[in-house]
């Protein structure tokens, strides 16, 4: 990928990601906007939205960080392991390992007495839901060996930025830095063929 393209996939992942924290924000936050919608108070309204796309081009960069470092490692797993397949299993099993740390070790340190494991379930899912389809949709682009590598990166890269926002234990703030997480991430993955080929 020349110069060029980099600072394009750059640009509009800083795009994606600033516009959907921008818009999902105030979705997760409504309870503390909601007055300003109800008044039409314009200028706050453009001010909180300006703040949220700030921090969504934060969690665009974290996005950024963590496509390279996986292309780098998925470099290395291969070299490593010499098979595709062996390396595909490496990463199902560290899917599956991943996804069970972030259900069980954040409700035996954040879970108050008589708490449903259900609501910790549910940021896991997601993740899951998303990774799968995303990996799916990659596959139909390229090749059927591009799946568990697009999987292993939505979902396991994606667990690992979200430790900031995992470790501040509040939903508002991990749905908040979550989903354009999601969003860089599939947008990375999907537009990257394009680009390379261009």
């Amino acid at each position: 990928m020349n110069s060029r393209n980099w600072v394009r996939l750059f640009m509009s992942t800083l795009a994606v990601g600033g516009i959907s924290a921008g818009i999902i924000g105030f979705i997760v936050k409504w309870s503390e906007y909601k007055e300003l919608f109800s008044s039409f108070e314009f200028m706050d309204i453009v001010l909180a939205f300006i703040w949220f796309v700030g921090v969504g081009l934060i969690f665009s960069v974290i996005s950024q960080m963590g496509f390279f470092a996986y292309l780098t490692i998925h470099r290395f797993g291969l070299g490593i392991f010499r098979s595709v397949k062996l390396w595909n299993a490496v990463q199902i099993v560290l899917v599956v390992f991943v996804l069970f740390d972030l259900i069980y070790f954040r409700y035996k340190l954040f879970a108050d007495e008589g708490d449903s494991i259900f609501s910790y379930i549910v940021v896991a899912l997601i993740i899951a839901i998303v990774g799968i389809v995303v990996a799916l949709l990659k596959k139909q682009q390229t090749n059927k060996q591009a799946f568990v590598p697009a999987m292993f990166f939505m979902i396991v890269v994606t667990i690992i930025e979200l430790i900031p926002a995992v470790q501040a234990n509040d939903d508002s703030w991990l749905y908040l830095m979550l989903f354009p997480l999601l969003l860089c991430n599939m947008y990375q993955l999907l537009i990257l063929p394009k680009l390379t080929n261009s």
